[in-house]
C-alpha cells in the first residue's frame, strides 16, 4: 500500500508514522507538511517528504494541483493537518482547517485516490448536559462559542459533500478524545497555557492543590493508540465515523490523584470562564474561553464501533495518557518537527530549570545569549526569503526544512532568555531586522528581477551565520552542567547545524555554476 499523510509532523501524525512504518502492508509512505521535520530523526526518516501548505493564500487550483501531484498512485490519504493557534487570526484558522480540508478532498478526487481518512474530533459534536455516552449518530453541529468546534463541524460538512459528489471515494472520519503523549507536551503547553504558566509545577506532587471548574470531566487517549486506530482504518479501507477514546472517563478527583496528592479545589465554571476571558484579553494566555465552553459541554464518546468492527483496543488508559503528558511537560520533551519542538533543553532529572550560577558573569553571559538570539532573528529573515525564492529549485524542500529548524532554534533561545530572566534587548533585534531588510536592496547587477548572483551571496552569508551559530551551541555545551541544560540536546543542535552547512555548500555549488553564465540560470 502507498499511504500519504497530510500533516505528518504533529502529535497524531508523528505517532501514525511510527505505526505505519511497523505495518508490513504499507510499502510506501509520504509525509506532507507545511514545515518539514528533521528528516534524519525518528520517525520522520522512514517517510518521503513534500512541502505543501494546505492553508496557503495561493489559489485553490494551485494548491489542489500541488496536492494531486503528490497523491498520485496512493491507496489512501490520511488528512491530519489542523491549526489550533493563533486564536486571534480567525481567517487563517478557517482557511487552513476548513478550506484546507476541502482542498485535500478535491485533490483526492482528482488524483483518483480510493480512500480518504480524516481527523475529526469530539469537538465536532453538538453540546450535551449529561454524562451519557454518545455514539457516532449524535449530531455534529459543534459548540457555537468555540472556533475549534465550529470548524470541526464545518469540516464534517465538507466530507459529506465529497461523499455525495464522489461516491467512489471511501471516506472515514475519526472523532477522537483528547490525544496526549509526552513528546507533544511542549506543543500543547504553548497552544493552551502560554509562557507564563509554570508547567514544571504539574509534575506529580508539586502543586498544593488542583483548581478545576466544577463538573469538568475529561476523556483522553494516548497518541499511539490513536495511531493504531488510524492504521486499522487504513489497511481495512473502513468507511464512516469512528469514535476513539480510552474506556475510563476522568473527573476532577481523578485528575487530582494523577498529580499525586488528591487535593481538588472546585471552582464555579462562570468564575473560571470570566478569569480566562480576562487573561485572554490581556494576552497572558493563548486559549480563549471557547475552549472551556467546549470542554464543559462535549459528550462522552462511546467507542464501541471501532472496538467491535476493527478490533481496536487502547493499550493505555486515559489516566496513563495524562500522566505521560505531564511527565513530558516537566522535562520539556519534544521531537524533531516544528509543531513538536522541545522546550528549552533541560537534563531529564533537572526540575529547577536553567539558571546562571554565581560563578558566571550574569551580565556578559546574558548579553552573549541575547546576541545569539538577535543573530537567529536576522538569519531567519534571510533564510525565509531564500526559501520563498527557491521554490523551483532542487533545494526547496531542504531549505524549507532548514527554515523551520532555525525558527525552532530562535524560539529555543527566546525561551531560554525568559527562563534565565535575561532581557532580549529588542533594540538590537530591531537593528538586525532592519539591517537584513536593507541588505535586500543591493541590486547585484539587476534592477527589475532577482539576480542569479544573489543566490551565491545568500549561501555564503548563511554558511557564515551557521558557523557562528555552532559556536553558540558549543559555548552552551561547555557550560551545560553549570547552567542546567541537557548536553545531549545541545550535541543534537550542533550536529544539525553541521548538516545545514552541508546544505548551503551544495546550494552554493549549484548556484555558482549558473550565476555567471549567460542564460544559464534558466537551464
Amino acid at each position: 500500500m502507498r499511504v500519504v499523510v497530510v500533516g505528518a509532523t504533529g502529535n497524531v501524525g508523528t505517532a501514525l508514522l511510527r505505526a505505519l512504518h511497523a505495518e508490513p502492508r504499507v510499502t510506501s509512505l509520504l509525509g506532507i507538511a507545511r514545515r518539514l521535520p528533521d528528516r534524519a530523526a525518528e520517525p520522520y526518516r522512514h517517510a518521503g517528504w513534500a512541502a505543501v501548505d494546505v492553508g496557503s493564500e495561493d489559489t485553490d487550483e494551485t494548491v489542489v494541483a500541488r496536492l494531486a501531484d503528490q497523491f498520485g498512485g496512493a491507496d489512501a490519504v490520511v488528512h491530519l493537518a489542523w491549526l489550533t493557534q493563533p486564536n486571534r487570526e480567525r481567517e487563517l484558522l478557517r482557511r487552513t482547517n476548513v478550506e484546507g480540508t476541502r482542498r485535500v478532498a478535491e485533490a483526492v478526487a482528482r488524483a483518483g485516490v480510493p480512500h480518504l481518512v480524516v481527523a475529526s474530533s469530539v469537538g465536532a459534536y453538538s453540546p450535551v448536559g449529561d454524562d451519557a455516552p454518545r455514539r457516532e449518530d449524535w449530531p455534529v453541529r459543534g459548540t457555537p462559542t468555540s472556533h475549534y468546534s465550529v470548524d470541526k463541524a464545518a469540516q464534517e460538512r465538507v466530507l459529506d459533500e465529497l461523499e455525495a459528489a464522489h461516491p467512489d471515494v471511501v471516506v472515514a472520519r475519526l472523532r477522537t478524545a483528547l490525544v496526549f503523549q509526552a513528546c507533544a507536551a511542549p506543543s500543547i503547553a504553548r497552544a493552551f497555557l502560554g509562557p507564563l504558566v509554570p508547567v514544571r509545577l504539574l509534575r506529580r506532587g508539586r502543586l498544593p492543590a488542583l483548581p478545576l471548574p466544577a463538573g469538568l470531566r475529561l476523556q483522553a487517549v494516548h497518541a499511539d493508540d490513536v495511531a493504531d486506530a488510524y492504521r486499522r482504518v487504513v489497511v481495512e479501507r473502513a468507511a464512516g465515523a469512528f469514535n476513539v477514546a480510552a474506556r475510563d472517563v476522568l473527573h476532577g478527583t481523578d485528575l487530582a490523584r494523577i498529580v499525586d496528592h488528591g487535593r481538588l479545589v472546585e471552582m464555579p465554571p462562570g468564575a473560571v470562564r470570566g478569569a480566562l476571558a480576562a487573561a485572554y484579553a490581556a494576552h497572558t494566555v493563548p486559549a480563549d474561553p471557547g475552549w472551556l465552553d467546549m470542554a464543559l459541554s462535549a459528550p462522552v464518546l462511546d467507542a464501541a464501533r471501532i472496538r467491535t468492527e476493527l478490533g481496536w483496543e487502547p493499550r493505555r488508559t486515559a489516566a496513563e495518557a495524562v500522566e505521560d503528558l505531564l511527565d513530558g511537560m516537566a522535562v520539556g520533551q519534544g521531537m524533531g518537527s516544528a509543531p513538536l519542538r522541545p522546550a528549552s533543553p533541560r537534563p531529564p532529572g533537572e526540575w529547577a530549570g536553567p539558571r546562571i550560577p554565581d560563578s558566571m558573569d550574569h551580565y556578559l553571559f546574558g548579553l552573549y545569549l541575547s546576541d545569539h538570539f538577535t543573530g537567529a532573528t536576522a538569519g531567519l529573515e534571510r533564510l525565509e526569503l531564500m526559501t520563498r525564492t527557491s521554490e523551483d529549485t532542487p533545494f526547496y524542500a531542504e531549505l524549507a526544512e532548514a527554515t523551520e529548524q532555525l525558527r525552532a532554534e530562535r524560539e529555543l533561545y527566546r525561551d531560554l532568555l525568559a527562563a534565565l530572566g535575561v532581557p532580549r534587548r529588542r533594540h538590537r533585534q530591531a537593528a538586525a531586522w532592519l539591517g537584513e531588510k536593507a541588505g535586500r536592496l543591493k541590486l547585484n547587477g539587476r534592477i527589475t528581477d532577482r539576480s542569479p548572483m544573489t543566490a551565491v551571496l545568500e549561501a555564503e552569508l548563511m554558511r557564515s551565520a551557521v558557523l557562528g551559530k555552532i559556536g553558540g551551541w558549543q559555548t552552551l555545551r561547555e557550560h551545560a552542567a553549570d547552567v542546567g541544560l541537557d548536553p545531549a540536546r545541545l550535541d543534537e543542535l550542533i550536529a544539525q547545524a553541521r548538516r545545514q552547512i552541508d546544505l548551503f555548500d551544495r546550494y552554493h555549488a549549484w548556484a555558482r555554476e549558473r550565476a555567471f553564465r549567460t542564460a544559464a540560470w534558466e537551464r
